[in-house]
């Protein structure tokens, strides 16, 4: 493995950017870095300027060019049994461990150094990297970022999102939309509980016509068998409410998600859901007239769906070893977000395993970091004037 490739990599570790915490120390290291080699680089920040995103490209302007994603933020360590320390990098047995090893700052280490090696070389296509903040809780920074890169005179051929997909080429995943319901009743003694709106039942039945949606996507929806799930698919994951086994409850909150094939848009199913909401109320009502279901959308980012015949996907398969799979993946990325937002081509791999992403002891083999500086390095030459 590269040893400027593992410092980088030992280094991005060492910054805590839990998605809670700002990234702007790791974000400025990496421009010093590049900017030291003269490679032009810009920053897009949140609102609050505590977060930033960073764009970099080296090459010539007025083509094309290959762009290599990230995001810098990771999952918290809170709670977790690590037996390493999570921000410090360590390589043990082939392995090289730390919070966000896998998920993704293996990728961008590789990517940085590729950057760094490409400024010493004349380029017939720019080689770029975009790495974003917020990822983790719903790629969220990455859109400020993408309404910039939007306005340029010119779109990448090629958007590579570094994934860890174990360096396979990964051309689809589902889409997400994540949503709040309040379910609203009447308070009232339980001893009168039939006079009163309960919100918990209101919930529930809301719920019942949440699996009923399940059940109909499965049997009637859109199916891709190249995925784990083949068919789109509806999680409750939270529901609270009730002060009091005594007391009829007034409020109840539930937040489900919807993981959606590209095929299966989830307005729809939304606008049918609304519609049933609205029928669960209505009955309410005839025993409270405050009874209501309002549903509220959190966050939602595309589907990926990229076809392994356009003429990039060919081009960079062309790079990659002769056992180098086509696949989908089952978690989402930004990916989706760059096709929609940029009308790009976009391949998610990366070094890594998902199964090892968000746990204690995260780690990455170096023989995929390796692996992964040989499609990128390969690639290079493939961008060379």
């Amino acid at each position: 493995m590269n040893p400027r490739t593992l410092d980088i990599l030992k280094q991005l570790i060492s910054f805590d950017t839990t998605s809670s915490e700002s990234n702007l120390a790791l974000i400025h290291c990496v421009q010093q870095r590049l900017e030291a080699k003269g490679i032009e680089t810009r920053l897009v920040h949140d609102d609050a300027g505590t977060k930033a995103n960073l764009f970099a490209s080296v090459g010539p302007r007025d083509v094309p060019g290959v762009l290599l994603s990230g995001h810098t933020d990771v999952v918290p360590v809170a709670g977790q049994a690590w037996t390493r320390p999570p921000f410090q990098a360590t390589v043990s047995d082939g392995k090289l461990y730390g919070r966000g090893a896998c998920d993704m700052k293996g990728f961008i280490a590789v990517a940085i150094d590729t950057l760094l090696t490409a400024a010493d070389q004349p380029l017939s296509r720019p080689l770029q990297l975009a790495l974003s903040y917020d990822e983790e809780i719903g790629c969220v920074g990455v859109r400020r970022l993408l309404d910039v890169l939007h306005l340029a005179p010119q779109r990448p051929f090629l958007c590579i999102v570094g994934e860890p997909t174990q360096m396979h080429f990964a051309l689809g995943h589902k889409g997400k939309a994540s949503y709040r319901v309040q379910c609203h009743g009447q308070e009232a003694h339980s001893s009168l509980a039939p006079l009163a709106a309960n919100a918990i039942h209101l919930a529930s039945d809301f719920i019942t016509r949440l699996r009923a949606t399940q059940q109909r996507l499965q049997a009637q929806g859109a199916h891709d068998d190249a995925y784990d799930i083949a068919y789109s698919t509806v999680h409750v994951g939270r529901i609270d409410g009730g002060k009091a086994l005594n007391i009829v409850p007034n409020l109840c909150t539930l937040e489900f998600e919807i993981r959606h094939l590209p095929a299966d848009d989830p307005e729809v199913m939304l606008a049918d859901l609304a519609e049933q909401a609205e029928a669960i109320a209505r009955e309410a009502k005839k025993v409270s007239g405050v009874a209501d279901i309002h549903i509220e959308t959190l966050n939602a980012y595309p589907g990926l769906e990229t076809s392994p015949t356009v003429e990039a996907v060919r081009w960079l398969k062309a790079f990659a070893p002769a056992e180098t799979a086509q696949v989908k993946v089952a978690f989402g990325t930004e990916g989706g977000l760059f096709a929609q937002r940029l009308n790009v081509p976009v391949v998610v791999c990366g070094p890594g395993s998902i199964e090892q992403a968000h746990k204690p002891d995260e780690y990455v083999e170096l023989a995929q970091l390796e692996a992964c500086e040989h499609l990128l390095h390969t690639l290079l030459q493939g961008v060379r004037g």
